[in-house]
């Protein structure tokens, strides 16, 4: 059975690994009871998104808690009108997120995605477009999956 310590290392080993994490030090890993605890800050909600899954492939981890807040630098930081505008270019240039049935709304940088898809792989299609594009702290997925 792998102890705390063990598993808080090869978290870390993880994160230090991972090239989309530049600053991977600035999150904190506890581990009790099999459920690895992150807290800390990252640059985008990417990179928060890459921290939760290199934390889930430790053996020993069977669930992350992730407190993980995302800030955007105000030199880095972006208009929310500008992320919408990116958002809705990420998801039109994916032939497999439906761009033309899905809305985007965006308030301080985080994404609330509405409309209707016709089955789950075109709403995570649509979600994981939207966490590669850099201004985006946040995403709500309110994407409704209908079958026709």
């Amino acid at each position: 059975m792998p102890t705390r310590v063990t598993v808080e290392d090869a978290v870390r080993e993880s994160l230090d690994k991972d090239a989309r994490l530049r600053h991977s030090a600035e999150i904190a890993v506890m581990f009790d009871d099999g459920i690895v605890t992150l807290r800390g800050t990252v640059g985008s909600f990417g990179q928060r998104l890459a921290a939760v899954h290199d934390a889930r492939k430790v053996d020993g981890v069977d669930d992350v808690d992730d407190q993980i807040d995302v800030r955007i630098l105000d030199v880095d930081g972006r208009s929310d009108a500008e992320v919408r505008g990116l958002v809705l270019q990420a998801i039109a240039d994916d032939p497999d997120a439906p761009a033309e049935s899905i809305d985007v709304h965006v308030v301080d940088g985080v994404v609330t995605l509405t409309g209707e898809v016709s089955d789950q792989f075109q709403s995570d299609a649509t979600y994981s477009d939207v966490a590669g594009v850099f201004g985006v702290i946040g995403i709500t997925n309110d994407i409704r999956v209908v079958n026709p």
